[in-house]
């Protein structure tokens, strides 16, 4: 009795594991095998497609028939054999070779002309069929892309809906995703201690397990988080229907992190001015040293002129500096008064805002449909065609969320923001007197724009518009009653006033 392979196969592992193809597929070859008095010696299970070579079993069984340790194999079929032509030329050089080659549902006889040839035209049509599979999948595929929806297994923080239905959020995991975000872009944490920190507020993957640092990194990578779809594989982006997540804001500070644009790192010494002073002379920050229990600021560049500063004389020139920023009552009347107008005016400019952030997004429609067009008229490449297409959709995502804003009334208004302000602009000096060191250093980057030591001088620059309130005083034109107390620039502060 001659030995024999039998091989089975199907095209996916669920198949393999749920379905009943390779019981059916077993059952038929052996009893092929019991008409026919073969021995069947082994059996090989294949739970991939054929669509792709490089099978590891297909090849086994090639391996096993060529060194001779059967006398052939039993197949159901002609295309659970092979479904692209490359396979089924192998199959060729086997019977070639005098290797039987046997199929359990089709009378062939592939040592006949007729029987090879007729074994041949079904490849052929299997060939062709799994390459038409092939394209009416790729079709649904980016047919569902093109409607917003991921085809795909949601991503951590989402769950699967159904098809045809945008991906939602698990109620479970999404706050926990958002959490990641918002602590990563602190730039206090790296990959690790993110994954550490994570797991103890009890972020798990699909399977109930810790989630991998690649995994981690994949998330925060990741735009689907802010409505955008973007494959991995070709860098193809496409707007999605889904819920976001997070803020675009939000993605751009974390990936300013990743990419090492921002970085806080961990300090041994919390030195008040850490990072803020900048030597003159090389523009290199400052270092803070202890000495003899008091703090200084040392410029460690030896082509510098010496530079060595105590902490007490680098803050009481940056009082000296907060001290005209203050406003006297008359100043906190007038503007109250001035306040209560342009709230009145503002909703007419909110819908002015709004309109005008919709003829953005309408121009950037415009261009989208304009680069599409020179993508298929072939002016530019796909690679150009994605880059830009991706760049828009990000700019799109702003603009949306704003005008979101604007329509739930979620965003400070100019006069609110201007209000705070002027509140800030106050207060700060007795803000900058009662504060701690972290709230100090924050009003610091916020009211000044340059803190430039030379030698045992300290040149500190107020931002704009704070800069406008310290000078107040130096500009001709003054308040209604002639004292030169108004703050200059008013009107740029305050819209139609």
């Amino acid at each position: 009795m001659s030995n024999y392979i039998g091989y089975i196969r199907v095209s996916t592992v669920k198949q393999g594991v749920h379905g009943v193809s390779l019981q059916e597929q077993r059952a038929a070859i052996s009893a092929y095998a019991i008409r026919n008095c073969l021995q069947i010696i082994e059996w090989l299970e294949e739970r991939e497609t054929a669509a792709k070579r490089g099978r590891p079993i297909f090849n086994r069984m090639l391996e096993l028939l060529k060194q001779g340790q059967a006398d052939g194999v039993i197949v159901h079929k002609i295309d659970r054999s092979a479904r692209n032509l490359k396979d089924w030329a192998e199959l060729g050089e086997l019977i070639d070779r005098g290797i039987s080659v046997h199929f359990a549902n089709e009378s062939l006889d592939m040592q006949s002309r007729g029987g090879r040839l007729s074994a041949d035209i079904q490849a052929v049509v299997a060939a062709d069929y799994i390459r038409n599979l092939r394209e009416e999948t790729r079709k649904g595929f980016y047919g569902r892309l093109k409607q917003g929806l991921y085809p795909l297994p949601a991503p951590l923080g989402y769950l699967d809906t159904g098809k045809g239905k945008p991906k939602d959020l698990d109620k479970i995991t999404a706050p926990l995703v958002r959490k990641a975000f918002e602590l990563y872009a602190t730039g206090r944490f790296n990959l690790d201690s993110l994954n550490d920190e994570m797991y103890k507020l009890g972020l798990r993957n699909r399977n109930g397990g810790r989630v991998s640092r690649n995994g981690l990194s994949v998330v925060l990578n990741n735009p689907f988080y802010i409505g955008l779809i973007r494959l991995s594989s070709t860098g193809e982006t496409f707007s999605g229907t889904h819920q976001p997540l997070i803020r675009k804001s939000l993605f751009d500070r974390v990936q300013k992190v990743l990419d090492g644009r921002l970085n806080v790192r961990a300090h041994k010494h919390d030195f008040l001015f850490r990072r803020l002073l900048t030597c003159k002379h090389c523009g290199h920050s400052l270092i803070g040293e202890k000495q003899k229990g008091h703090d200084y600021y040392r410029c460690h560049n030896r082509d510098c002129p010496k530079t060595c500063l105590r902490q007490e004389v680098v803050e009481n020139s940056i009082k000296k500096t907060l001290i005209p920023i203050q406003l006297n009552d008359n100043e906190k009347a007038y503007l109250e008064s001035k306040m209560v107008d342009l709230k009145e005016s503002w909703q007419d400019n909110r819908e002015e805002i709004a309109k005008s952030v919709n003829l953005r997004l309408h121009n950037l429609q415009d261009r989208l449909m304009r680069i599409t067009d020179a993508y298929i008229d072939r002016l530019i490449g796909k690679e150009i065609f994605e880059e830009r297409k991706s760049v828009i959709l990000m700019q799109r995502k702003n603009l949306e969320e704003k005008l979101e804003e604007l329509r739930n009334n979620n965003t400070s208004s100019t006069p609110d923001l201007l209000a705070e302000f002027l509140e800030l602009a106050g207060s700060v000096y007795l803000s900058y007197e009662s504060g701690i060191p972290d709230e100090k250093r924050d009003l610091l980057k916020i009211v000044t724009s340059n803190r430039l030591v030379d030698g045992k001088n300290v040149d500190v620059k107020l931002s704009m518009p704070f800069r406008l309130v310290a000078n107040r005083h130096e500009y001709s034109n003054g308040d209604p009653t002639g004292n030169r107390t108004l703050i200059p620039g008013l009107k740029s502060l305050c819209p139609n006033r």
